[in-house]
This record gives C-alpha cells, sequence and structure tokens, in this order.
C-alpha cells in the first residue's frame, strides 16, 4: 500500500488530470445519482471509492476528500491526523517522528504538489475535518455539489 501511495504522489499530475475527469463526469451523473436515490447509492459507492482510492491512496474514507489540494498525498495517513501541513517533528530526508520508516505525508504532499499544474492550493488552509462525514463517499458529495472545490473526489 505505501509503495503505490508514493507511486501516486509521483504520478500527481496524472492523477489530477484522472480526478477532473472523474469529478466532470460525476457531476454529469447528478440528475442519475437523484432518481436512483443517494442515500440508496452510498453504500455501493462507498465501497468502489474505498477499493480505488484505499489502493491508490491508501485513503482512510474521511468523506471530504483533500488529494487535488495536498499533492495526491492523504493527510489522513499522517500518525498525528494533521490536516494543514507537517509537526514540527519531521527527520532528517523528510521522514516521519512517529513512523521512522514513512516519509512524512506533508513533505510527500508538497513534492507531489509542485508536479501539478494547480499546486499552489497546498498553501490553503484545509477546513476542520467533519467526523460526521466519516465513512461517507466524498465522489457522492462532488456530484451533490457539496464539496468544497479545495478537495477533489
Amino acid at each position: 500500500m505505501y509503495a503505490m501511495r508514493l507511486f501516486s504522489v509521483r504520478q500527481a499530475r496524472a492523477m489530477e488530470a484522472a480526478y477532473a475527469a472523474l469529478e466532470r463526469a460525476l457531476l454529469a451523473l447528478d440528475p442519475v445519482f437523484k432518481r436512483l436515490g443517494y442515500s440508496r447509492l452510498e453504500r455501493p459507492v462507498a465501497a468502489v471509492e474505498r477499493i480505488v482510492k484505499g489502493f491508490f491512496f491508501d485513503c482512510r474514507m474521511c468523506g471530504q476528500c483533500a488529494l487535488s489540494a495536498t499533492g495526491m498525498s492523504c493527510p489522513m495517513n499522517c500518525p498525528k491526523s494533521l490536516r494543514n501541513g507537517p509537526c514540527g517533528g519531521v527527520r532528517p530526508g523528510g521522514f516521519c517522528e512517529v513512523k521512522p520508516a514513512m516519509r512524512c505525508v506533508w513533505v510527500e504532499a508538497s513534492e507531489g504538489s509542485a508536479r501539478m499544474p494547480g499546486g499552489g492550493t497546498i498553501a490553503e488552509a484545509l477546513p476542520p475535518l467533519d467526523h460526521r462525514h466519516w465513512g461517507r463517499s466524498s465522489w457522492l458529495a462532488v456530484a451533490r455539489g457539496e464539496h468544497a472545490k479545495l478537495g477533489a473526489p
């Protein structure tokens, strides 16, 4: 999982393009999703999202995805759950103080963001995590138009 997460950050430009295409598709599917019922779709879509994003990004299903704003490095992988930048304990070489074998999520985010055309959003503060959305699909939130532009699907 960790190796694929690092791969996804290294391929941040391509991942951002794929996410932009997914976002357009989800917005176009809103009428279909409304007809089927968002509440009925939540569980199966969240399951697919958990598999796909879990594989590529080691997603924790916070329901408020910020991958586009964090260089395709999920901030929820930080052992301290920091959503707006690194703690003061980043070790030499960019390694985490809590998990020394792991590179700091925010060092990876900075490097991934530099590869993305719109990488400047990493400097913007993310809103606090709303734990009521934990486990819910951020893809459906995008389709409903509820997802903040800062965090892509």
